[in-house]
C-alpha cells in the first residue's frame, strides 16, 4: 500500500495484527500527514505525540510476545475534543477549560483503548459543540480539506476534516442536533448516529465538569470514518450498558437480516416541501434513487403520515432549552452570549422561513424553566417517538437529505445561508433535516454519494429503527455499494 493514511481502520488492524506493518509506522505515518497539512486545517487541536509513539512501540512489542490487545490493536485514532481523555488535554474549545486535564478517559474512549487503540491527539470543533461551524476561542477555525475556503460543518467539524485529509482513520463524535452527520455530509465522509442511549455518554462535555446531568435526551454519541465496515467495529466496541451511566440499557445489538438490495424495501424523499434543498443536493438524491432501482431496490417516495416540521422543530427547541439550562454555568457572558446567538438567528433568513429557525421564541423557558413545562415537553416527544416507530415499522430504511445545503463559505456564527438564490436561516439549512431524528431517537448513517459542480461533497442520510443498527448498517453498506464510496482529496 503507497499511503497507510488512507487504509480505513480494520484493514490497519489486519496488517498490523499480521505483521504486514508495524503499529509504529502507521503511527509515524499518521505523524507526518499531520505535519504535512494540520496548519492549513486546524483539524488536529492537541497531539499526544510522545504518548502515540510509546504505546504504539508496546504494540508491536505485545504481538511479538504473543498478545493480542483487541480489534484495533495498535490502530491510531483522534478523539474529538469534546471527550475526556485521561490526563490529555480536554477543552471542548471553552475558555474556562482550556488547561483542563481530565482524571479519567469519557466510557467511548476507554472502551476504544481497551480494544487496542492508540489516542493520536485531540480534534478541534465548536465551542461546546455548539454551532453548525467549528470555530472556538482556544484554537483557530476548523477548514474544509475540499476547499479551505469553506467550514467542514460542525460542531464535529475537526472530526470530518481530519478523516477526510487522511489524518486519522477514525474518530469520535456526539451527536445532539447533527454535530456528526452534518459535517460528514460536508467532507465526504462517513458518520453514525446510534440510537438514544445506546452508547454512554459518561465524560462527554458540553455538560461542564461539576455541572449536574442534563443532557439526558437527544444526545447521542457516535463515530465518523472512512468506511461502514469502521463505523461498525467501532460501534460494536463501544455500545452497551455503562455503571457510569445507568440510563443506558443492557439491550444486546441486534442480528442483521442480511438482505439485498433486491429485497429491501426503501423509502426516499428527495426534500421536503417546506424546506427546498440545493439544487447539486436533489439531483444527487434523484441520481441516488435510480442506482438504487436498477440495482433491484423498491424505492418508494414517501413521507412519515403528520410530519408537521414547525411542530418538531417547536418541540425540539424547547426540549433543548431545558435540558441545556444547567449544561454550563449559569455566569453573565453566557447567558447574553446565549441571547445574542438566538436573536442573530431569528432575525437571518428570508421571513417565511424564520418560524422554523426562530429560537428566541425559547428565551423565556432558558431564563424562567418550569418543572410542569419539561414534562409536558417529554410527553410529547414520546407521542413523536412512538409515532414514527410506528411509522417507520414497514419499512427497512427511509433515505433523506442531511442538510439543504453542501458546505458553505466561512462566516459569523448564525449567519444567513445563501441557497439558490434564497436566505435560510441558519439552523433550518443545517438542522432541518437532522433535528428530526436526535427527537425521535432513531439511528442514521451518512454516506458520501457525489459532488457538486465545484467539487464539494454531498451526503445521503440512511435512517433506520431504534435499536436496530446492525441492520441498517448492513443496509448502509449495501446501499454504498450501488452508489457511493469515499473519494479522497486532492493534495492529502
Amino acid at each position: 500500500m503507497t499511503d497507510l493514511t488512507f487504509a480505513p481502520a480494520h484493514q490497519l488492524a489486519r496488517m498490523i495484527r499480521e505483521r504486514q506493518v508495524s503499529s509504529l509506522e502507521v503511527v509515524e505515518a499518521y505523524l507526518t500527514k499531520i505535519s504535512q497539512h494540520n496548519s492549513l486545517l486546524n483539524a488536529i487541536c492537541t497531539l499526544d505525540t510522545e504518548h502515540a509513539r510509546r504505546r504504539a512501540q508496546a504494540a508491536d512489542s505485545a504481538l511479538d510476545n504473543g498478545e493480542n490487545w483487541g480489534r484495533l490493536h495498535g490502530v491510531p485514532i483522534t478523539v474529538k475534543d469534546i471527550f475526556e481523555t485521561a490526563n490529555l488535554r480536554t477543552t471542548a474549545g471553552y475558555i474556562p477549560l482550556k488547561d483542563y486535564l481530565p482524571p479519567q478517559d469519557a466510557t467511548i474512549v476507554a472502551r476504544l483503548k481497551a480494544a487496542g487503540a492508540i489516542v493520536l491527539g485531540k480534534s478541534n470543533l465548536a465551542e461546546l459543540g455548539g454551532d453548525y461551524q467549528s470555530t472556538n476561542s482556544v484554537f483557530p477555525r476548523v477548514n474544509n480539506p475540499w476547499n479551505l475556503e469553506y467550514t467542514p460543518g460542525g460542531s464535529s467539524g475537526g472530526s470530518a476534516a481530519a478523516v477526510a485529509a487522511g489524518l486519522s482513520p477514525l474518530d469520535l463524535g456526539n451527536d445532539f442536533g447533527g454535530s456528526i452527520r452534518q459535517p460528514a455530509h460536508f467532507c465526504g465522509v462517513y458518520g453514525f448516529k446510534p440510537t438514544e442511549r445506546r452508547i454512554s455518554t459518561a465524560g462527554v462535555i458540553p455538560e461542564v465538569p461539576g455541572m449536574p446531568i442534563c443532557l439526558r435526551q437527544m444526545m447521542t454519541v457516535g463515530c465518523l470514518a472512512r468506511s461502514i465496515a469502521d463505523l461498525q467495529l467501532c460501534f460494536e466496541i463501544v455500545a452497551g450498558a455503562d455503571p457510569r451511566r445507568p440510563d443506558v440499557p443492557p439491550v444486546p445489538l441486534d442480528t442483521p437480516t442480511g438482505k439485498s438490495l433486491a429485497d429491501l424495501q426503501i423509502a426516499w424523499s428527495d426534500e421536503w416541501a417546506e424546506v427546498p434543498v440545493a439544487t447539486a443536493i436533489k439531483s444527487a438524491m434523484v441520481a441516488s434513487a435510480d442506482k438504487l432501482t436498477a440495482a433491484g431496490a423498491k424505492v418508494e417516495r414517501w413521507m412519515p403520515p403528520k410530519f408537521n416540521l414547525s411542530e418538531i422543530f417547536d418541540l425540539y427547541g424547547r426540549l433543548a432549552a431545558y435540558v441545556n439550562r444547567y449544561a454550563q454555568p449559569a455566569d453573565l457572558y453566557t447567558l447574553r452570549h446565549s441571547i445574542e446567538l438566538l436573536w442573530q438567528n431569528a432575525t437571518q433568513g428570508d421571513r417565511e422561513l424564520r418560524h422554523l429557525g426562530n429560537y428566541s421564541r425559547f428565551l423565556p423557558t432558558m431564563l424562567n424553566p418550569s418543572l410542569k413545562g419539561y414534562f409536558q415537553a417529554l410527553t410529547e416527544r414520546d407521542l413523536f417517538v412512538a409515532a414514527m416507530d410506528v411509522a417507520l415499522e414497514p419499512l427497512d430504511v427511509w433515505v433523506c437529505p442531511v442538510a439543504a445545503t453542501t458546505a458553505f463559505t466561512h462566516r459569523p456564527a448564525w449567519s444567513a445561508i445563501d441557497l439558490d438564490g434564497r436566505a435560510y436561516p441558519h439552523a433550518v439549512a443545517n438542522g432541518i433535516y437532522l433535528l428530526p431524528f436526535n427527537l425521535s431517537g432513531q439511528p442514521a448513517v451518512v454516506i458520501p454519494t457525489g459532488q457538486t459542480q465545484n467539487g464539494l461533497p454531498i451526503g445521503m442520510q440512511i435512517v433506520g429503527k431504534r435499536w436496530r443498527e446492525m441492520e441498517l448498517l448492513g443496509i448502509a453498506k449495501e446501499i454504498d455499494n450501488a452508489i457511493g464510496g469515499f473519494r479522497q482529496p486532492a493534495g492529502y
